[in-house]
């Protein structure tokens, strides 16, 4: 029998294990942090034996295969050492699409991609089709292929789990665009991370799409390098496209070949702001190539309701509106959060840096924040960024004390912004911890 071990015991780690157990595998987890109650209750429910607080090279280092979780880097001391010896290493939905013959629409993107999966599992679930949702987002993947059937699939994908997918196939592959984010895992270097992305689109054929935005230079740059059998449909608000989406004045218009074109007026559309016109775009022609009428499709994308710590309004409190957007953890997802903003901003911005260059956000800043409040442990370089740019620059190291700074600097008519540009973990368990403590701060208030 084949040994399966899997590294890491969250959602995704847990999911891989059942789906091992299920396939009878001799399957084993571990973890070096301490497991969630919730998921060790489900390891004991499945009989896979699992560790954790630490890891046992024996037991690791015996297995056929080995399933990591996303969050463990590649460059790890015990995933060398497993690499070295020959054991082959594959993420969860490398894993799980093994046993999967379901269609499975993928996104991935520096920003946008939840929203877009969102937009788009909601869209087919409107219109009645058997859908599930995964990936970086909902459920296990691995864990629903174990345990139930849906004859679709909306999987989000972070470059993290793209980089242990090799034999993996996407039917339609979506890319939302591509901006310098995670370089801490990617040596510094903007290349690996754009390859990264890309292995998306592996393995896909003439019969498959691949959803694009033709705006984002990056994308395109890479697009020139490599040769892609799907077939391409992108998406712009610049120019014209013969198949795809464009913006046309007031309206999306959206032409994917043999189907009939749809047409999409923007005061439709549920979610506001020039990002989102991007991720309605992909969603809707991902839902023509879907088959999805266009009737479905506008009547779905103007009753969405956005998703939890994406410029979600939490309350307005003396005519100061707070938004939740805590989910921003690079500066492109910042640039559009404050790009959006109508009102004098408070902006609550800082964490855990990965190698951001905040350049991009200075006459944003110039031209719309009033004060600026970090939220870090250090916040040396927000400063040198925003000095001179913003006159008042404050420190503060808790979600509670960020809320009442910012209420203290705000006036009437103001907005506070919690788009932190940063990862969270200096501070906080994720950007969902972040989010919950800033709105439960704001609710205090």
């Amino acid at each position: 029998m084949s040994r399966i071990v899997v590294l890491g015991g969250g959602e995704s780690g847990v999911g891989s294990a059942v789906l091992a157990k299920v396939k009878g595998f001799d399957v084993f987890l571990s973890d070096s942090g301490k497991i969630a109650p919730k998921y060790e209750e489900e390891l004991r429910k499945w009989d896979i034996p699992f560790e954790s607080g630490g890891h046992t090279e024996s037991r690791i280092l015996n297995a056929s295969e080995i399933i990591k979780s996303p969050g463990i880097p590649s460059n790890a001391p015990l995933v060398r050492k497993a690499v070295e010896g020959g054991i082959h290493i594959i993420s969860e939905i490398e894993f799980a699409g093994r046993y999967d013959k379901a269609k499975k629409i993928c996104i991935t993107g520096s920003n946008g991609k939840t929203t877009t999966t969102s937009l788009i599992y909601y869209l087919l679930q409107q219109a009645g089709l058997n859908v599930g949702l995964g990936g970086n987002i909902g459920k296990s993947y691995a864990y629903q292929v174990a345990t139930e059937h849906f004859d679709t699939y909306v999987l989000e994908l972070s470059s993290f789990q793209l980089d242990n997918m090799y034999d993996f196939k996407a039917d339609i592959a979506i890319i939302t665009n591509i901006t310098p984010d995670h370089l801490d895992r990617y040596d510094y270097n903007m290349e690996n991370y754009v390859k990264a992305k890309f292995r998306i689109t592996q393995n896909m054929d003439k019969d498959d799409c691949f959803i694009f935005c033709s705006d984002d230079e990056i994308t395109i740059k890479h697009l020139d390098k490599i040769i892609i059998k799907a077939k391409e449909l992108p998406f712009s608000q610049t120019k014209p496209v013969n198949q795809g989406a464009y913006l046309d004045v007031d309206k999306i218009i959206v032409k994917v070949p043999q189907k009939e074109d749809c047409n999409i007026f923007l005061k439709e559309l549920a979610l506001g702001g020039r990002h989102n016109v991007y991720n309605s775009m992909a969603a809707a022609i991902a839902a023509k190539v879907m088959d999805i009428s266009n009737e479905d499709i506008r009547k779905a994308l103007g009753s969405f309701q956005n998703i939890e710590h994406r410029m979600e309004k939490v309350l307005t409190i003396r005519d100061v509106l707070y938004i939740n957007d805590s989910k921003a953890t690079n500066v492109d997802s910042a640039w559009y959060a404050l790009e959006c903003q109508t009102r004098p901003v408070v902006w609550i911005v800082g964490g855990k840096d990965k190698g951001n260059d905040y350049t991009p956000l200075v006459p944003l800043a110039r031209d719309k924040v009033k004060a600026i409040v970090c939220l870090g442990v250090d916040n040396r370089k927000i400063h040198e960024s925003f000095s001179g740019v913003v006159d008042t620059i404050v420190d503060t190291d808790s979600a509670e004390d960020a809320v009442r700074t910012s209420a203290s600097l705000a006036s009437a008519g103001d907005v506070v912004l919690l788009s932190p540009c940063c990862a969270s973990f200096d501070l906080f368990k994720s950007y969902e911890d972040r989010g919950k403590q800033f709105k439960d701060a704001v609710r205090k208030l």
